[in-house]
């Protein structure tokens, strides 16, 4: 156990934890939202610093991230627990893990380690993954400071809930972070139990804050597929930042969300379409390999300048982070 990091004791032996916008206050001998932050007598811990329950080598695409060293090999963590509760989540088996049970699996790695593994496998970024990175903020937070010292660069895949405080504190050793913006106040409410502004909040501020930043939203039938949402969803992304890339992905049944099909495509395509005729530069139809819309663009004429089947790049037409055809400049941390 390690104590935690944002937290303050605001009397009675409680805990009220900064760490998401949750801002949990926790009894001594329970737990936050998340279930891996703990009160034992007034001193708030974190469970799972340096329980690393899954780890792999990834392709960047993987996360996504298509303007963000594109082709690159990115070392992936994560640790069980989050905070949120998605019906649909893909990854329950460890995200929802500490909610059912009170042991805390994981194998023991230390920051050193981590970034020893990403430098020997030749990655280029380290990514915090797969469950939420802000509930193991703290080991996050140490390999990440180590990460950038050796010159690799870290990646956040999360569901933006990270509070304003744990933000600032992140961002300078930060690269990038791939956002959910997963539906509208009554979806965030009804399906992953939180609220939709915070999201709002931490998208914007990561862009202020200098950290690359594409949004992704799974696009579930009769949950949040209207034109209505897409439109408003699109229009957001585009007063933060035109360039900033929208993936548009599909679902699949799993979890407690299995009473709904597929997406369909045509669905996909329409999402795409909105993006683009709202102003966005950069859309992208994410889970159907072959489709045509993981496929990037150039915003000012059009040329296919990557071309992508699931996680790999086929086709490379840019040099200098430049359309190989009017030469127009292509926005992106590492582009080819």
């Amino acid at each position: 156990m390690k104590e935690a990091l944002l937290y303050e004791k605001i009397g009675d032996g409680k805990a009220k934890c900064h760490l998401c916008n949750h801002y949990c206050t926790i009894s001594p001998g329970k737990r936050g939202i998340c279930a891996v932050r703990e009160n034992r007598d007034g001193t708030l811990y974190t469970l799972v610093y340096g329980k690393v329950i899954a780890r792999h080598i990834d392709p960047i695409e993987k996360k996504p991230l298509f303007h963000f060293h594109p082709g690159s090999r990115s070392y992936s963590i994560a640790t069980v627990g989050c905070n949120f509760r998605c019906l649909y989540c893909q990854n329950y088996e460890i995200s929802q893990y500490p909610k059912e049970y009170p042991d805390i699996p994981g194998e023991e790695m230390t920051p050193e380690q981590v970034v020893s593994e990403a430098e020997l496998t030749g990655c280029k970024s380290i990514s915090y993954t797969y469950t939420e990175p802000t509930i193991f903020f703290e080991f996050a937070y140490d390999c990440a400071r180590l990460a950038h010292e050796k010159g690799i660069k870290n990646v956040f895949v999360s569901n933006g809930y990270t509070s304003p405080e744990a933000t600032r504190l992140i961002a300078p050793y930060l690269d990038g972070n791939n956002i959910d913006l997963k539906g509208d106040e009554n979806f965030y409410k009804k399906v992953a139990g939180a609220k939709l502004q915070p999201v709002l909040n931490t998208i914007k501020l990561m862009k202020e804050l200098g950290v690359w930043v594409e949004v992704t939203t799974l696009i579930i039938p009769t949950y949040n597929d209207s034109e209505e949402f897409l439109k408003w969803t699109a229009e957001f992304v585009k007063s933060v930042d035109p360039a900033m890339p929208w993936h548009v992905t599909q679902f699949y049944p799993t979890y407690k969300l299995t009473d709904q099909p597929r997406t369909p495509i045509k669905t996909l395509r329409m999402a795409r379409d909105i993006g683009l005729k709202a102003g966005l530069k950069y859309v992208y139809e994410g889970n159907v390999p072959g489709e045509g819309g993981e496929n990037t663009y150039c915003p000012s004429c059009e040329e296919l300048l990557i071309e992508r089947f699931g996680f790999s790049l086929t086709t490379i037409k840019m040099k200098n982070s430049k359309c190989s055809k009017c030469g127009a400049q292509i926005d992106g941390i590492g582009m080819p």
